[in-house]
């Protein structure tokens, strides 16, 4: 299959290599002249055979709604735009509708596997109308890691998206959790090898997960986190999954609570920030903070 990609960083240049990888015809554009395959996004669009399939991955908010208005003005009827990135749920709703008054299709994509993605799979929560969603099913499936499991059509336009939102704010939560046990064991005299105590906890326990795999990760580059300051951003996603708990009376305080966390974090060094951000670097390269 063709497809054009738009937004080739640390995640859409490693999808644009997967899906190279499964045979499909891959044109992309980033701004960055360097890992782009053509000058202009015109020329992206020139190159695509109808009905055409743009796959959108920038920044939400502004970067998203300039690269879906260009997209408007550019594509045919029939045509199909899919937006991979981190967008708000809600602005699913007004993209799909915008696209819709031209004839052209939209599917939403909530992405999850970061830097990994290449090697081990996308996981993928779709949403939108199901004739431009099966079209795109050989695109889904050569990005879904092997095996039954990591893709979904989660029902309508916004699903996908507000899926995601839900995913990011789970993992918010477990993160928090990890961290907290990281300190508590740091803290005690009687544990001299948090580390290993964390490795013995991947195999056999109800707590093993990927997460747990890839804090030992952390700690074997850095064994007590020392090199790293105590601050961990938030993407975003974790303020809006406690705002839809709120507008829809869902009580969610684990999830509130890893927020708030981060929040903390920002006021002064946290131990326990410092294993959220060891752990975000390590499944998303998301930046981490280094002490002066």
């Amino acid at each position: 299959m063709q497809i054009g990609l738009v937004g080739l960083g640390k995640m859409g240049g490693n999808m644009r290599e997967r899906l190279r990888r499964a045979g499909h015809t891959v044109i992309g554009f980033d701004t960055n002249p360097a890992v782009s395959d053509v000058p202009h996004l015109s020329d992206l669009v020139d190159q695509l055979e109808g009905p055409r399939a743009v796959w959108v991955m920038v920044p939400a908010g502004g970067p998203t709604q300039e690269v879906i208005d260009r997209l408007a003005s550019l594509l045919k009827h029939d045509d199909v735009v899919v937006d991979g990135g981190n967008s708000r749920w809600t602005d699913d709703e007004k993209h799909a509708k915008e696209l819709a008054a031209r004839g052209i299709g939209f599917v939403d994509a909530g992405v999850s596997g970061g830097v990994w993605g290449l090697e081990h799979g996308y996981a993928l929560m779709v949403g939108g109308e199901k004739e431009y969603v099966e079209r795109l099913k050989p695109i889904f499936d050569a990005l879904k890691p092997d095996g039954p499991y990591g893709y979904v059509h989660a029902g309508k336009v916004g699903a996908g998206h507000f899926a995601k939102m839900v995913h990011n704010g789970i993992e918010y939560a477990m993160m928090q959790a990890y961290a907290e046990g990281w300190e508590l064991l740091e803290k005690v005299d009687s544990v001299d090898n948090v580390r290993e105590v964390f490795r013995s906890w991947q195999d056999g326990t109800v707590i093993r997960s990927w997460l747990l795999d890839l804090a030992v990760n952390a700690l074997d580059d850095d064994e007590h986190l020392r090199q790293l300051r105590g601050y961990a951003e938030d993407s975003g996603e974790g303020r809006w999954t406690v705002e839809a708990a709120i507008d829809n009376a869902v009580p969610l305080p684990a999830i509130t609570a890893s927020l708030f966390a981060r929040f903390a974090s920002r006021q002064e060094d946290s131990p326990q920030m410092k294993m959220v951000a060891a752990l975000r670097n390590q499944f998303g390269g998301h930046a981490v903070e280094k002490k002066a």
